[in-house]
């Protein structure tokens, strides 16, 4: 695949593919006779990866730590695994403030429909009797 073609699939820029490729977010890219970038599935994978986690809130730099004690083997898995446990508690406590400011919100719509609403139709019923 071209890189228009991943970057239309990922919807991911151009640009951010590149730096990806650059700092060893994935593999170096295998390039065709022509000096173009001939993604392969397996780039795929690592892209659909990367995405994953930066939508999960994992930085950049923790990703880049992940992918270098990862092209070291087997020794670093517990490191790995690690990793990947400190990001699951950091998108866990997120998704606890994301459900607490869901509920303010549902709180305030309510708010809306019982009271303020009835109200503001009270309002204009009476200002319509005037």
């Amino acid at each position: 695949m071209t890189i228009a073609e991943v970057s239309k699939k990922f919807g991911l820029s151009p640009d951010t593919l590149r730096y990806y490729e650059r700092i060893g977010l994935i593999p170096r890219v295998n390039r065709n006779e022509s000096g173009i970038r001939d993604y392969t599935e397996e780039d795929c994978k690592w892209i659909e990866f990367i995405k994953c986690m930066r939508s999960a809130g994992v930085q950049v730099e923790t990703l880049v730590e992940y992918v270098t004690l990862l092209q070291q083997g087997d020794k670093t898995i517990e490191a790995r695994k690690q990793i990947l446990i400190e990001q699951r508690e950091k998108l866990l406590s997120r998704i606890e403030e994301m459900e607490k400011a869901l509920e303010r919100l549902n709180f305030k719509i309510e708010e809306y429909e019982t009271k303020l609403i009835p109200a503001e139709n009270n309002l204009k019923r009476l200002a319509h009797n005037i």
